[in-house]
C-alpha cells in the first residue's frame, strides 16, 4: 500500500479530463473540497486544460509527458474521460502510485476492467468509483438501510433520458462512447450499484432490447429475490424519468430523490480519502467495477445472440 498523506495534509487529487463532466461536477468539487487540493488538470487539448485549470486555480498539463508530470504531482487522480480511454492510464496511474477515483464504468471490455483491477491491487493504491447514487446524500444512506434488511422479494428499476431526442439539447449527447454504448453502459451501472448491496450478487441475467437503444434487464439475485431493470438514453422527452422501488415484507419503498452531481462527487471523493487513511478498501471499488463490468458485457452479449435469431 501507498504511503498515505500526513494527517489533516490535503490530499493532491488530479484531474484527467476538460470535458462537460469534468467542468460541471469534478473540478468543482475537487476546487472546493476542504480536504484535498486539486493538483493540477490534464486534457488531450492543450486550451481546454489551461481554461479549466485557470478556472480553479491550478497548473494544467498536456500531451503524453503531461500525464506522467501530473501523476508525479498527485497523492491520486480522478478520471473524467470515456471509458476505454480512462482504464488504460488508470493502469498507469496505479503504477504511479496514485490512488484511483475512477468513472464508471470502469471499462467497456472484461479485459479492460481486469487488467484495472490487476493493477491497482498490485500497486496496494485506494480505489472508488463513481456510480452518482451510492455517493449521493439523498440516495446513499437509504441504500445501507435497505441493504440491512431482510425480506426483499423484488425491484423494478428504470432509467430513461432523451439525449438524443430532436428537441433535447444536452452537452453529453456529443460524447462518441456514450452514443455506441448507450444507456445499458450508461446509467446501467447507476442502477446496478443500488440492486447489488441491497438485494445481492446478481446470479441470472436475462437481457431484452426495447426501442431505440433501451435494454431491459431481467435479473435474479444472490437473495433469491428477482428484478427487472429498464434501461435507455434514446426515450422521448415526456417519457424520462428514473426511479427503483423495492417490494418485500416490509412492504414497497422507492429511492427517494438523489439530490446534486456536485454533492455526491464531494462524497465519493471523502469516500476515498476515508479508503487511503485507513488502508479499508471502499465496496465501491475497482472490484465491484470491474463486477459491473462483466455484468454489462453478458447483457450486451445476450443482446447480440437475440439480433441474431
Amino acid at each position: 500500500m501507498t504511503t498515505p498523506p500526513a494527517p489533516h495534509t490535503p490530499l493532491r487529487i488530479g484531474l484527467l479530463g476538460t470535458g462537460p463532466w469534468a467542468r460541471n461536477t469534478q473540478a468543482p468539487a475537487l476546487a472546493a473540497h476542504p480536504g484535498v487540493r486539486l493538483s493540477g488538470v490534464w486534457g488531450r487539448r492543450p486550451e481546454a486544460a489551461e481554461s479549466l485549470a485557470a478556472a480553479h486555480g491550478t497548473e494544467a498539463y498536456t500531451g503524453e509527458t503531461g500525464i506522467d508530470e501530473l501523476f508525479a504531482a498527485s497523492d491520486a487522480v480522478a478520471f473524467a474521460l470515456p471509458p476505454d480511454i480512462q482504464a488504460p492510464l488508470a493502469v498507469r496511474a496505479a503504477a504511479a502510485g496514485c490512488h484511483l477515483l475512477m468513472d464508471k464504468p470502469v471499462a467497456t471490455t472484461v479485459a479492460g476492467a481486469r487488467e484495472l483491477a490487476g493493477a491497482a491491487e498490485r500497486a496496494g493504491v485506494a480505489s472508488v468509483v463513481f456510480c452518482t447514487l451510492r455517493f449521493a446524500t439523498g440516495t446513499a444512506q437509504w441504500i445501507t438501510e435497505q441493504a440491512a434488511l431482510d425480506g426483499w422479494f423484488t425491484a423494478r428499476a428504470q432509467w430513461l433520458g432523451a439525449l438524443y431526442a430532436p428537441e433535447a439539447s444536452s452537452e453529453y449527447a456529443a460524447s462518441p462512447w456514450r452514443r455506441e454504448k448507450g444507456g445499458l453502459w450508461d446509467v446501467g451501472p447507476h442502477v446496478l450499484s443500488v440492486l447489488i448491496p441491497v438485494l445481492g450478487e446478481v446470479t441470472e441475467l436475462t437481457a431484452a432490447r426495447g426501442p431505440a437503444d433501451t435494454t431491459h434487464l431481467v435479473l435474479r439475485h444472490a437473495s433469491g429475490a428477482s428484478s427487472t431493470v429498464t434501461l435507455g438514453l434514446g426515450a422521448p422527452v415526456a417519457a424520462v424519468g428514473m426511479e427503483i422501488e423495492l417490494r418485500g415484507e416490509r412492504g414497497v419503498v422507492t429511492l427517494p430523490d438523489w439530490g446534486d452531481a456536485v454533492g455526491a462527487f464531494r462524497s465519493a471523493v471523502d469516500a476515498l480519502t476515508e479508503s487511503v487513511r485507513t488502508g479499508v478498501p471502499h465496496p465501491c471499488d475497482v472490484r465491484f467495477g470491474l463486477r459491473l463490468t462483466e455484468l454489462l458485457a453478458e447483457a450486451e452479449a445476450g443482446l447480440l445472440v437475440s439480433r441474431r435469431l
